[in-house]
Formats: C-alpha cells, sequence, structure tokens
C-alpha cells in the first residue's frame, strides 16, 4: 500500500512541475482574493480555467487572459491542478462535494491535486481530504495572510496542512502567489494557523483603530500618529501596512471607502471559527480578547456595514457607540 501511495505521489509531483505544458491551472473563487491571485498565475505564465459564481468576477478574469467555464465540476475535468478560494464552510463543502462540484462524477480524476486556500474549520479540510482520497486525488489545505495587497502583489503567506510529498506538490504552485509557503503539518494543520493569525489580527485591527480614534479625539494629527506607531513599540501590520485611518496611507481599503478589502463579515465569520475551535479544544480554551474583537465586528456588521473591509471598523469607533457611521 505504502508504494502505491509513495508512487502516486511522485508522479503529482511530476505532474505539477510540469504544469505549464501538460494542461491548464484551474481556479474557483474569483473575487477580491481569487482574482488577483488567478491573474498572477496567468502572468507566469500558465493557461488558467475558471469559475465564478459571480458575472463581473469572470469577465474580469476573462479580460486578464483567463478561460470561463460552467461549473466547478467543469474546472476539475479540465485542470489537474485546481486552486479554491472561497467564503465559508457551507461554499466550500457545495464546490468540493455538490452534485456539481469538483469531486462530482466527470470532476477531478485520480492524481488530481486539489489546493484549498480558503479558511474554514479544520474538520472540514479534512472532510475534503477524505473525499478526494476515495477518487484517488490529493487535497491539501492553504488558507492565506497578506490580504488583497498581498494577493495582487503576489507576496501572500500560505498555511499549508497535508502530507510532505502534497505540501511539496502544492508549494510548486503556491509559490506563483506568494513569498512564504510554510507546512504547518497535517490536513487541517493549514486551518488551524489561520484562525490562530486571524485571531491576533483582528484583535491587533480593533486596537489600531481605537488609537486612531482617540487621537481624532485629542486633537492629534493621524499621520503623525502613524509614523510613531509604526516606528515604536506599537508597530503592526495593522498600522504599517493596512492602516484603517482614511488619508493616513495610500492604496489600502480606508483609502477608497473601505472596498475591496476583506469583508468584515469574513473576518467575523473567521473570529467565530476561532472562538469555535478553542470551544471545542480539550481543555476548553477561553478567548477574551477574541471576544471582544469578536463583538466589536459584530455591532459593525449589525450596523449595515458587513460588506465593507474590517478596517472600517475604525469608522464604527470613531462614531460611538449611540450613532451610526
Amino acid at each position: 500500500m505504502w508504494s502505491t501511495q509513495r508512487a502516486r505521489w511522485g508522479r503529482l509531483c511530476h505532474r505539477a512541475m510540469s504544469s505549464g505544458s501538460s494542461g491548464p491551472l484551474g481556479f474557483i473563487g474569483l473575487g477580491n482574493m481569487g482574482g488577483p491571485m488567478a491573474r498572477n498565475l496567468l502572468k507566469a505564465g500558465h493557461e488558467v480555467v475558471g469559475f465564478d459564481v459571480s458575472e463581473s468576477n469572470l469577465s474580469a478574469f476573462a479580460a486578464a487572459g483567463g478561460q470561463a467555464l460552467g461549473s466547478p465540476r467543469e474546472v476539475a475535468a479540465a485542470a489537474r491542478t485546481v486552486v479554491t478560494m472561497l467564503p465559508s464552510n457551507p461554499h466550500i463543502r457545495e464546490v468540493y462535494l455538490g452534485s456539481s462540484g469538483i469531486l462530482a462524477a466527470g470532476g477531478a480524476s485520480s492524481g488530481s491535486l486539489l489546493i484549498d486556500c480558503s479558511t474554514c474549520e479544520p474538520s472540514v479540510s479534512k472532510e475534503v481530504a477524505a473525499a478526494a482520497d476515495e477518487r484517488g486525488a490529493v487535497a491539501v489545505d492553504a488558507p492565506v495572510s497578506g490580504g488583497t495587497i498581498g494577493a495582487e502583489q503576489a507576496s501572500l503567506t500560505f498555511m499549508v496542512g497535508g502530507s510532505d510529498s502534497g505540501f511539496e506538490a502544492a508549494k510548486l504552485i503556491l509559490e506563483l502567489m506568494g513569498k512564504k509557503v510554510v507546512h504547518c503539518g497535517d490536513v487541517g494543520m493549514g486551518q488551524a494557523a489561520k484562525l490562530c493569525n486571524n485571531l491576533v489580527l483582528g484583535i491587533s485591527m480593533a486596537a489600531v483603530c481605537e488609537g486612531h480614534a482617540l487621537a481624532g479625539r485629542l486633537g492629534l494629527d493621524q499621520k503623525k500618529l502613524a509614523d510613531i506607531l509604526n516606528t515604536s513599540s506599537a508597530r503592526c501590520w495593522s498600522s504599517d501596512t493596512y492602516n484603517p485611518c482614511p488619508g493616513v496611507m495610500e492604496g489600502v481599503p480606508s483609502a477608497r471607502g473601505y472596498t475591496g478589502g476583506f469583508a468584515c463579515d469574513l473576518m467575523l465569520k473567521d473570529l467565530d471559527l476561532a472562538h469555535s475551535a478553542a470551544f471545542s479544544s480539550q481543555p476548553r480554551l477561553a478567548l477574551p480578547t477574541g471576544g471582544l474583537a469578536l463583538q466589536l465586528y459584530s455591532q459593525m456588521s449589525a450596523r449595515g456595514h458587513g460588506h465593507k473591509d474590517f478596517s472600517g471598523l475604525y469608522e464604527h469607533i470613531a462614531a460611538g457607540p449611540d450613532k451610526s457611521s
């Protein structure tokens, strides 16, 4: 059995290394993150076939040189390596396990490599990997960090869960879309790393938003505060790369009305997943600071701003508890 599995992995790695000549790559989920990631594969010289439920996303993908197909199953039938970037657990299950999904009859075949860059519960990644294994395919979880800026600049960090051989095969593709690819362990451990990362990110962004909101109340110049934060003990990614205060930094969501970024509702989803994982851990782990962050993003979403980038929490905090931003 081991020799058969090893042979399968050897063939898989060989196909991944020569994927540019052996056929197209597949990409499913062409939104704010997936769209730029797929374009980076095109820029690297690969033929890419893709699918998204949004016609506008598909049109943008086609305009960049991709070939739009009609379903996840069609993408998996056309491409031996498929990358997915999807919003949440139900979307992942539908795209992989649904009647027109990647693993449906007529979709992925034996030896296919499936790389899921979404963020979900580790148990969902394990469920997908088990279903893929039944078809002779290989699935790894490879959630990302770096936001839309990282997706556009191909500077993402990928946290990968899977076997050693699966990681090596996926790494050849992921390196075209990011600058760092880390093997975190078996299937599901990429998701575990991502949940921990986004827990810290959500908390740190809330702290930076509070600091800038206080600066505004005290009459402190916001750019000067950012300069101080970014060269002192409060320095963090939320301040020096993705600053939430309008007028401080160009090229980030706060400079364009909190559009085109990582939606508040997605951060809310990730924090909820982190809390669910902590609740089910043994012994059970409390996340007190994460709980406060979860409340803040929940309030922002409840005010009707769940579609805005999560750094829009600055507006929510600055508006005060009794005002609508």
